[in-house]
């Protein structure tokens, strides 16, 4: 389970931990034991995170304006594919 800072619990851990997951979530500031993560694998959540902000950007994709899924699934690759040229 990948996830920010913000779900750094004991609770949340625990749960993880219980349905057999390795919790990737950075520890907060105010910690008082801190914990190891991967940091690596966080950072890669974040480029996935990033990615998708930039697939919703577009607004016909954040608002969903097609109304059949082949259509939306063309704007998804169209605009995948305007990202990709721009950073290439």
């Amino acid at each position: 389970m990948i996830a920010d800072k913000g779900y750094d619990s004991r609770k949340i851990l625990d749960l993880a931990s219980a349905r057999g997951m390795a919790a990737v979530i950075p520890p907060r500031k105010n910690r008082k034991e801190s914990r190891e993560y991967d940091a690596h694998l966080y950072k890669m959540r974040h480029l996935v995170e990033n990615a998708f902000l930039r697939l919703k950007e577009w607004r016909g994709i954040a608002t969903r304006y097609a109304k059949n899924r082949e259509s939306y699934l063309a704007a998804v690759q169209m605009r995948c594919l305007f990202c990709w040229l721009n950073i290439s």
